[in-house]
């Protein structure tokens, strides 16, 4: 099983303490991370994770192209007896950011320490963290790119010369302290590699994009946690979770935990395609994956305006939601479904949407926009 957290750890490195939460991933944009399907981990997901996290690449379920990669890197690494490059890991959340860096050390046999870039607002921040660090060990900054200007313009040095300048007093009399640091890796995550400055991405010896997962790949994530949990589950009923998993494990396991609930309530614990179902279908999450508030946005499109196009702020308030809400939690799993799409007029359903909700697109009028043409014709 692989997915990531978004969680400052303790400074001895390990898994960061049940119910801590750091960063966008926690929040998952605006009112979403009530929502079983929501890729932010809460804190049932995070201390559940902590015991199904892989520990090592061998275990990791998917990611075929990056764990090859990265096998090769940490292997020649050891070869040489030297450090690991710095790794930048991309990707949605609840993919395996963390889970990999994870695994990075344990491959290096090193420890860890784990951090966050909305945690290190100033350049001491991060300078007392460098300085406290050991020889080899990895340090794991989460959403880097929210980083502070004058803690990202410190880490270029210490990632290229192992170096920082501590600036001691004020004013004129201000003096820069050199600090030599021991040879460490940094493993950066992000879900938004657009927004890392060029200096600081051209500083990774290593860059990752982390891919949604294909529903063959959610299976064997399934299984093995099914496993984990002692849970009985056939190849349907795991088949019928990952279909309706969004392509990311973190949401596969928390789907297969309130089946789990469903199975142990009325069928005896045993998890097949029509407990399955039966399960998410109370929980409102329907075999695209869809849930209330995808299809809520959808049958306002569809039934309201006619699919569109219509103005985000209208789709809003037709829903009963905030902007920022559709905008961030609702609509980027829409468009990449292929059921909604972003134009400069507003989001215009697309003949995948009509059809996934059983209705029939109205029939265009005389003109190109469904008004009448000129002069009535």
């Amino acid at each position: 099983m692989n997915w990531d957290d978004s969680r400052n750890g303790p400074p001895g490195g390990g898994p960061p303490p049940a119910g801590s939460t750091d960063g966008p991933e926690a929040t998952d944009g605006a009112d979403g991370a009530d929502r079983l399907v929501a890729a932010s981990a809460d804190g049932e997901d995070q201390a559940v994770e902590a015991a199904l996290r892989p520990k090592s690449l061998y275990e990791f379920v998917g990611q075929e192209r990056v764990r090859e990669q990265l096998d090769l890197v940490l292997k020649a690494a050891l070869a040489r007896g030297a450090t690991a490059d710095h790794v930048l890991l991309s990707g949605a959340p609840g993919l395996g950011k963390t889970t990999l860096s994870m695994i990075i050390a344990a491959e290096m046999g090193a420890p860890i320490r784990i951090t966050s870039g909305p945690a290190i607002q100033h350049a001491g921040d991060l300078a007392a963290i460098l300085s406290s660090l050991q020889e080899g060990e990895v340090l794991f900054l989460d959403e880097i790119h929210r980083m502070s200007r004058p803690a990202e313009e410190m880490l270029y040095m210490a990632m290229e010369d192992f170096r920082v300048d501590v600036i001691v007093g004020k004013g004129p009399g201000a003096t820069a302290i050199p600090l030599e640091l021991p040879p460490f890796t940094l493993v950066g995550a992000t879900t938004r590699a657009g927004l890392l400055p060029p200096p600081l991405r051209d500083r990774f010896g290593f860059t990752a994009q982390m891919e949604f997962y294909e529903p063959a790949e959610l299976e064997r994530v399934i299984h093995r946690s099914a496993h984990l949990l002692d849970l009985q589950i056939d190849t349907d009923g795991a088949a019928e979770i990952a279909g309706r998993s969004r392509g990311t494990p973190r949401i596969a396991n928390r789907l297969l935990r309130r089946v789990r609930d469903y199975a142990q309530v009325k069928a005896e614990g045993y998890i097949n395609r029509e407990i399955a179902g039966a399960a998410l279908r109370v929980y409102e999450v329907d075999e695209r994956g869809l849930d209330r508030l995808d299809r809520a946005v959808l049958q306002a499109l569809l039934k309201l305006f006619g699919g569109g196009p219509v103005g985000l702020s209208t789709l809003a308030v037709a829903v009963g939601e905030e902007r920022e809400t559709v905008e961030e939690v609702a609509e980027p799993f829409l468009v990449r479904e292929g059921l909604l799409a972003r134009t400069p007029r507003g989001r215009v359903a697309t003949p995948a949407a009509w059809a996934h909700l059983g209705l029939t697109p109205p029939r265009p009028g005389p003109g190109a926009s469904g008004q009448p043409g000129l002069f009535g014709a």
